[in-house]
């Protein structure tokens, strides 16, 4: 409870915001920060999705080609080529049939996907649903991003369990009549961040029933599509070529995964075409367009291939070295997709602490990315992820590091 005086300080402001939940970095600050590491060791940061993989040459190259660009305000909804180059790009990777996917009708820009996700939360929840508070259900653990876009609109966050039993894949259709009926949007990630778990087909066909069977928006997040270690992950708009039918449903991809180039900010949402303009006329008020070079830079990486398919051999050979490394250890197994490891370790929050203060590896306790279920255990407790991004030797350091100290 906020004390009184506090209260009257700060009357002014969304009480909403206390109900955000920690972000897990803030948090791993907290706990490490105060902790020194050895120092005969050069500190290794194992805890964040940055990926540190080369990004092609010709993008600093058309980025200073139209520089000129800059003195432009960009539009909102991006420019013609680089519609065309992400629907050229959906329709090659998931195998679309032509005209499915409209550039002008079914194509969002955004600056990365995590605003954009956000935003889209303000776009699907209503003030109530089923004459009660609606409910955003989302994977249990999750993306802050989800949890907090729910918060913000008004809605109750619901989070379902992904864990070993159930293949890291959250049974949403098993929840009950009272929650599904109050269900506005469901987030999901597939492949999955942190578990790497890949949902199928069949998955994603009952996935999108299920949303057309309660009346909510499907969201789905499948930003580490492109880096896979078997087959490539089918994707939900290969369930809606089925019946031509993109009513309800969005996903959305960057180009930060895919094409090493975080920094550049730049991805798109595709799906439900009323929706991409309901998408694009809130982007008008609270939008963050991706300056015109940018648009530039992001349409050709959209069409070139090449640089994925040396990237996600980058880390195939990561993941033959931690499996060389850490098999028949910590529950280890060789994700479907992503660049993260889920190691079974007992206690989290412990591993990570004498890491840092035995090995100097920073990696992020599992419990902070979840949330606690009704009887207050969490399913990310024994877990740690460690992010798989750096090169070659320094991930050799890294695991090795990890393997000799827990």
């Amino acid at each position: 409870m906020i004390p009184q005086t506090l209260a009257t300080d700060r009357r002014i402001i969304n009480p909403r915001l206390d109900m955000l939940p920690d972000y897990p970095f803030e948090r791993l600050r907290g706990l490490l920060d105060p902790l020194p590491p050895p120092s005969h060791l050069s500190p290794l940061a194992m805890s964040l999705g940055e990926p540190q993989h080369p990004y092609p040459d010709f993008v600093g190259e058309i980025l200073h080609a139209n520089r000129h660009l800059y003195g432009k305000y960009p539009p909102v909804a991006g420019t013609p080529e680089f519609r065309e180059a992400v629907v050229s790009w959906l329709n090659r990777r998931f195998d679309l049939p032509e005209g499915l996917v409209d550039a002008d009708r079914h194509i969002a820009p955004c600056a990365g996907t995590r605003e954009a996700l956000f935003r889209t939360a303000f776009l699907t929840v209503p003030p109530e649903k089923a004459g009660n508070q609606p409910v955003v259900l989302m994977p249990n653990p999750f993306y802050q991003c989800y949890a907090g876009a729910a918060v913000a609109a008004g809605a109750e966050p619901v989070f379902v369990n992904a864990v070993a039993e159930n293949g890291f894949l959250p049974d949403f259709s098993g929840l009950d009549e009272e929650t599904l009926a109050r269900t506005a949007l469901v987030y999901f990630c597939t492949p999955g961040n942190p578990q790497g778990a890949v949902a199928d087909l069949d998955y994603l066909n009952d996935l999108v029933a299920l949303s057309r069977q309660y009346d909510f928006t499907l969201v789905v997040d499948e930003c580490y599509a492109e880096i896979y270690n078997g087959e490539a992950p089918p994707g939900t708009l290969q369930v809606c070529a089925g019946s031509g039918d993109l009513s309800g449903v969005l996903v959305f991809h960057s180009l930060s995964k895919r094409s090493n180039v975080a920094g550049l900010r730049s991805g798109f949402v595709a799906g439900d075409g009323e929706l991409i303009t309901l998408f694009r006329r809130l982007s008008e008020y609270g939008g963050n367009p991706s300056p015109l070079p940018v648009y530039a830079a992001a349409t050709a990486l959209w069409r070139d291939e090449d640089h994925v398919v040396a990237n996600r051999a980058l880390y195939r050979e990561k993941f033959d070295l931690a499996e060389r490394i850490l098999s028949n250890r910590f529950g280890f197994y060789r994700p479907d997709g992503g660049f993260f490891l889920w190691l079974d370790v007992g206690d989290g929050e412990a591993a990570t602490r004498e890491l840092w203060t035995q090995a100097a590896v920073r990696v992020l306790p599992g419990s902070y990315l979840a949330a606690a279920d009704g009887d207050g255990g969490n399913s990310g407790d024994r877990y740690i992820r460690v992010a798989m991004v750096h090169e070659y030797a320094i991930m050799e350091d890294a695991l090795a590091r990890i393997a000799e100290t827990l």
